[in-house]
C-alpha cells in the first residue's frame, strides 16, 4: 500500500511538471504569432486541449490519492495545494490562447510595445517555470522570489501601456492594432498573477 502511495505522489509530481511545460510551450508559441499575416492557431488549440486534458487527469489523480490513501500532515497540504494549483495552470493556458486569438488583429511591427511584450513573455515563462519548480521542490525561498518577481511583469505592462499611449498620440501606428497589443500585454500580466498563485501554493504546501 505504501509503495503504491509513493508511486502516486511521484506520478503527481511528473504530471505537474508536464502540465507546466505545456504552459511554457503555449506562452512561447502564442507570442511568436503576433504580427504574422499567415496566422494558424492549430498548434495553439492543440496545446490548449492538452493542458485542459492534463487538468482533468491531475484533478482525478489528486482526488484518488485523497480518498484512497487519506494522506496526513505535509502530504495532505501538498496534494490539496496541487488540486487547487492545476486551475491556475489551466487558466495560464487560456490566457495564452487569448493572446494568440488577439494576434489575428495585430499588424507586424517593431515598435516599442511589441518589443516590450516579448520581454513580458520571457518574464512570465520564467515565473511559471520557477514557481512550479518551487512547488515540486517545496522551496519556499524560490516561491517568495517569484512573488516579488511579479513586479517585473507589472512594470513591463505599465511600460507597454505608456508606449501604446505615446504611439496613439503621435498618430504613427494603426490604432486598432496597437490597442490589441495592449490587450496581449494584459493577458501576460494575468499569466504573471496566476504564476504568483502557484508560488503561493508552493509556500502553503512547503
Amino acid at each position: 500500500m505504501r509503495t503504491n502511495y509513493l508511486k502516486q505522489l511521484s506520478q503527481l509530481e511528473k504530471e505537474l511538471i508536464t502540465m507546466g511545460s505545456l504552459c511554457e510551450a503555449i506562452i512561447t508559441k502564442c507570442v511568436s504569432l503576433i504580427g504574422k499575416s499567415d496566422l494558424d492557431l492549430k498548434d495553439i488549440k492543440s496545446l490548449e486541449g492538452e493542458i485542459n486534458q492534463k487538468e482533468r487527469e491531475l484533478e482525478n489523480l489528486c482526488i484518488r490519492i485523497l480518498l484512497l490513501q487519506q494522506p496526513v500532515a505535509g502530504d495532505l497540504k501538498y496534494i490539496s495545494a496541487a488540486l487547487k494549483m492545476v486551475t491556475d495552470l489551466e487558466r495560464i493556458g487560456d490566457n495564452a490562447a487569448d493572446v494568440a486569438e488577439t494576434s489575428i488583429y495585430i499588424k507586424k511591427s517593431d515598435n516599442e510595445a511589441a518589443i516590450l511584450i516579448e520581454k513580458m513573455c520571457e518574464a512570465v515563462v520564467f515565473m511559471v517555470h520557477s514557481a512550479l519548480d518551487a512547488f515540486v521542490r517545496r522551496d519556499k525561498v524560490l516561491a517568495k522570489e517569484m512573488i516579488e518577481y511579479d513586479n517585473v511583469v507589472d512594470d513591463l505592462f505599465l511600460k507597454v501601456k505608456k508606449a501604446v499611449i505615446s504611439s496613439i498620440n503621435r498618430d504613427d501606428a494603426d490604432g486598432e492594432s496597437i490597442t490589441d497589443l495592449l490587450m496581449c500585454a494584459k493577458y501576460f500580466e494575468r499569466i504573471g498573477d496566476h504564476a504568483v498563485n502557484v508560488a503561493k501554493w508552493a509556500i502553503y504546501a512547503g
